[in-house]
């Protein structure tokens, strides 16, 4: 008799929290709450400038609007950690920037073949650079170099436009 009324007390027990659950998730708001289209369309809002802020107009009635939100993308060297410390400060370039450099983290000693590898290649990068140097070579990186748009000569553009004039009308599109 006493193991039934357990029984009973416990699916009792269960069922209660099994409503309770629905309850909280029919009464709790949702983590990104839906909107609802306004009985009157709402007025034209112009797109704001980066600078100006997002004016929202005001909601009739019961209904939820939300604001603009922009998502900003991540630097691509660097994996998304919404929890991670950003400065808000962020030094300018000097002389010492240029001549530092970060030490490597043990996984780039690893990949690079351990600290004695990677010093020989420092050693050999650093004699090669002397060399280039002294013997006035160019630099094995250089930076690039634009070349000016081809122009056409002045017989070149005569023949265009004769040819754009037995064609009637080069500058519009073909039609399909």
């Amino acid at each position: 008799m006493a193991v039934a009324k357990r029984a009973t007390q416990g699916a009792l027990l269960a069922g209660m929290l099994l409503a309770g659950i629905a309850h909280a998730q029919q009464t709790t708001p949702a983590a990104v709450p839906v909107p609802t289209p306004d009985p009157v369309p709402a007025p034209a809002v112009p797109p704001a400038a980066d600078d100006a802020p997002v004016v929202v107009p005001p909601a009739q009635g019961n209904v939820t609007t939300l604001g603009e939100v922009r998502a900003l993308k991540p630097e691509d060297d660097q994996p998304l950690d919404l929890y991670r410390f950003k400065n808000p400060m962020r030094a300018e370039n000097n002389r010492f920037s240029r001549d530092w450099s970060e030490p490597p983290s043990p996984e780039q000693v690893s990949m690079g073949g351990g600290y004695i590898m990677m010093g020989v290649v420092k050693g050999v990068m650093a004699a090669a650079k002397g060399l280039n140097k002294i013997t006035g070579g160019p630099d094995q990186i250089q930076s690039a170099i634009a070349r000016p748009p081809p122009e056409l000569s002045a017989e070149q553009q005569r023949r265009a436009l004769q040819f754009c004039a037995q064609q009637d009308g080069c500058g519009a599109p073909p039609e399909k």
